[in-house]
């Protein structure tokens, strides 16, 4: 294969996962605007990864005997599964899809820089730092109009862009533990995907607020599909294809795209308003993860995160 397939191959796969990922914000948004519960959806999420991932981890397939013993393993599942997504599905109950396109994947280099730094003491390097700052500032120009009174900030959007927030701290964590600890990324989203459903599909089926029967069947099939084969498989698939072409400087940078695609792409899809200050904030949160996505030099004395 030439270096041109190569490239054009790992750009089409950087690409899908800017799509599905960028998918997800909004059609995450869609959901929580419905009468579905944040419980529901990620129960459909779940439900239907552990359909389409169990035929693939059994017999030649099977995924290994020891990885069910593993406690840490198992801690990866309840956060990077049912942890987040209740997290995550609340969130987009209460807040935009455009601050979720903020607080979510433009946050992520930030949180995992200062989780590195305060497990590892590891320090971004220049151009690293710089899109932190980038990022800082993006932030900034979103909170501005709440923080200086033009618009109101409701406890409901508090709520919304807290638990959003927290769902991003916990992700970094995953990311994090998951380098650390965790097997290959195939064998891990199997594991976690399972194993998240065996804890919480029965504890959702016993004990959780339901609302299936108050929306249309249409919508109960697209959100399980989509939550459940999107970012769960077939963006972790599309995204090792475009590190494994493009490395992962280059494919980070791309997926720098999603803050900005799936804030911009809200006000016509959902009929959220996007402000100066928002289109501010979504341009240097995008720029800031961009620049955080290349390569870096760690300072002397330091050590990346292993």
């Amino acid at each position: 294969m030439t270096s041109r397939t190569n490239s054009r191959t790992g750009d089409l796969a950087a690409l899908g996962t800017v799509a599905i990922w960028t998918g997800f914000i909004l059609i995450s948004r869609l959901g929580g605007r419905s009468a579905l519960t944040a419980c529901d959806v990620l129960a459909l999420r779940l439900g239907t990864a552990a359909l389409v991932l169990l035929p693939l981890s059994v017999g030649a397939r099977r995924l290994p005997a020891g990885i069910w013993r593993d406690p840490r393993l198992w801690c990866l599942a309840m956060l990077g599964g049912a942890g987040y997504g209740l997290l995550v599905y609340s969130g987009f109950k209460h807040a935009p899809a455009a601050h979720g396109a903020i607080l979510l994947p433009g946050l992520q280099p930030f949180l995992i820089a200062l989780l590195a730094w305060l497990t590892t003491g590891a320090l971004p390097g220049r151009a690293r730092l710089t899109g932190l700052v980038a990022m800082g500032a993006g932030l900034a120009c979103v909170a501005w109009p709440y923080v200086s009174g033009q618009d109101r900030w409701s406890a409901d959007l508090l709520l919304g862009d807290g638990l959003l927030l927290l769902s991003s701290v916990v992700w970094a964590g995953y990311s994090l533990l998951a380098k650390r600890w965790g097997p290959a990324p195939w064998t891990l989203t199997r594991f976690v995907a399972l194993a998240s459903a065996l804890v919480y599909l029965p504890v959702y089926l016993l004990w959780l607020p339901k609302a299936l029967s108050q929306v249309p069947v249409g919508m109960l099939i697209f959100q399980g599909l989509y939550q459940g084969l999107g970012p769960t498989i077939l963006a972790m698939l599309l995204f090792l294809k475009a590190v494994q072409h493009l490395g992962p400087e280059r494919t980070g940078a791309m997926i720098a795209l999603v803050p900005v695609l799936a804030g911009l792409a809200a006000a016509p899809l959902l009929g959220e308003a996007v402000t100066a200050w928002l289109l501010g904030g979504l341009a240097l949160v995008s720029t800031g993860a961009f620049l955080a996505a290349r390569p870096t030099t760690v300072a002397r004395g330091t050590s990346r995160p292993s």
